[in-house]
């Protein structure tokens, strides 16, 4: 009884841990514009960040494809319309979008 009781206990003290991450996560999208244009679940003038999860799972290289995208621009994955460059987003901002966008 006890061994579930402390199961339980880390399981929630680990969920808590992970909030603060996405929501730190979601804040940069935010700061960056990327939300003018994407969303988590539901498609606007670009892909729901769900499909872009899903369509890259699994690519070692998705990472590092999609941070150049982000900087330099892109077009024709998703249709015509095209992706703008954010050259100013930071590396590490971008990683950090990037990793939570991914796990998705």
């Amino acid at each position: 009884m006890r061994g579930r009781i402390l199961f339980a206990m880390l399981l929630a003290t680990a969920g808590i841990g992970a909030m603060p991450a996405a929501q730190a996560s979601e804040a940069l999208l935010k700061k960056y514009n990327c939300t003018a244009c994407h969303a988590i679940d539901r498609k606007l003038v670009g892909p729901a960040y769900k499909d872009v999860a899903k369509k890259y799972r699994g690519q070692k290289d998705a990472a590092a494809m999609l941070a150049r995208k982000v900087k330099n621009g892109g077009k024709g994955a998703w249709g015509q319309v095209p992706m703008p460059p954010n050259p100013a987003v930071p590396d590490a901002d971008l990683k950090k979008m990037l990793s939570f966008i991914l796990a998705l």
